[in-house]
């Protein structure tokens, strides 16, 4: 596979009047291939957009460089920067960015206009692009007169109607009803499939990105954290802020003493887990809320806090020394509220304590 979009030591920073300078982005590393959906997935404030918005042009960087199908269109070094409009990419934003004074044809063939092609062409083109997107026989109406939806397939129609080689996406969805956004994410990758286009998908939406993407890379306060498949970024988290942003996660407290695993609040009930090399007194242990076992024999001894009845499962809450875990099963393990019950944790991940200083930085950055 070819290198579609290589970054190397990228690097913006902004100033602001009251947090002074913020590292937006800090020395971002990446490759993505020709014909890949890459997501970009973090908090708010975790660089992602604003790494869309280098790769794009519409920021220059402070450091480093970015190529774009083996050219050079960003570099601090050389002083080199192309602008948005010559860097050929397809573009679709979370404001569906439709002209509504005018009509859904010449929305679509803005772009084509711009770059002098021949009006025969033009209606080829754009003809080809609404049936793509399945806007047949709107090309005479206004976006206001068409459904949310439908707005966003304008976005989607005029950014493939250029064919290009890369699609910037930046949480196109998000301002669609959940339903619709399910249907859009498979036509999004049923046009990447035919026109195979690479794409780099930004959102703060889990389920999008994992739906979506063939890698996805998770970032925190300008940092790359980590770069994987969303499978083994699921089953694999490098870090407890990995773990706790792709999915449902239950994080336990632990103390190590004499050899053995104790929930902090209980010195008197080990857990039946093995400790790791290396680790230190105090830890947290995490796992999913569904490979949580629930039994009524053997493991930690606790019982059943709470239960809620959901449509695809049951969810539980019971004590584990000073700490309520969130358990999920099928319908057919049942407990009653108060009744009496046992945990086996599976394969859990150790991680160190939680950084009280990160966490606040976090939110500062959010907040920008």
């Amino acid at each position: 596979m070819a290198d579609q979009v290589v970054l190397r030591h990228v690097t913006k920073q902004f100033t602001t009047r009251t947090l002074g300078t913020i590292t937006a982005v800090n020395d971002f590393n990446l490759t993505v291939y020709e014909g890949e959906c890459f997501s970009f997935l973090g908090p708010s404030g975790c660089g992602k957009t604003t790494t869309l918005r280098l790769i794009a042009g519409f920021e220059d960087l402070t450091d480093g460089e970015i190529e774009l199908c083996g050219r050079l269109v960003s570099s601090k070094e050389k002083n080199l920067y192309v602008p948005p409009e010559e860097r050929g990419l397809g573009m679709v934003f979370q404001a569906f960015a439709v002209w509504p004074h005018m009509i859904v044809f010449d929305n679509v063939a803005f772009p084509l206009k711009i770059q002098g092609i021949n009006k025969h062409d033009i209606q080829k083109k754009v003809k080809e692009a609404l049936r793509n997107t399945s806007l047949d026989g709107f090309e005479s109406a206004y976006p206001s007169d068409l459904s949310g939806g439908q707005q966003q397939r304008i976005a989607l129609a005029r950014a493939i109607v250029t064919n290009p080689k890369v699609m910037l996406l930046d949480e196109p969805l998000s301002n669609l009803d959940p339903k619709l956004r399910e249907t859009m994410r498979f036509e999004i990758k049923e046009l990447q499939r035919k026109f195979n286009f690479t794409v780099i998908f930004v959102t703060h939406d889990q389920s999008e990105a994992m739906a979506i993407s063939d890698r996805m890379m998770v970032c925190d306060m300008g940092n790359i954290i980590q770069i994987d498949t969303p499978i083994n970024l699921y089953n694999r988290p490098v870090n407890r802020f990995v773990h706790s942003f792709l999915g449902e996660s239950t994080f336990i407290n632990v103390i190590i003493q004499d050899g053995k695993v104790y929930a902090k609040g209980n010195m008197e009930q080990a857990l039946d887990i093995p400790i790791p090399p290396d680790v230190d007194r105090e830890m947290v242990i995490a796992t999913r809320p569904n490979a949580i076992e629930l039994t009524r024999n053997r493991g930690y001894k606790t019982r059943i806090e709470k239960r809620t009845f959901l449509p695809d499962i049951t969810e539980y809450l019971v004590p584990m020394g000073d700490q309520l875990l969130k358990v999920q099963t099928p319908h057919r393990i049942k407990f009653t509220q108060g009744e009496e019950c046992y945990i086996n944790l599976v394969n859990p991940m150790w991680y160190p304590a939680e950084d009280k200083e990160l966490e606040t930085e976090r939110l500062r950055r959010q907040l920008i």
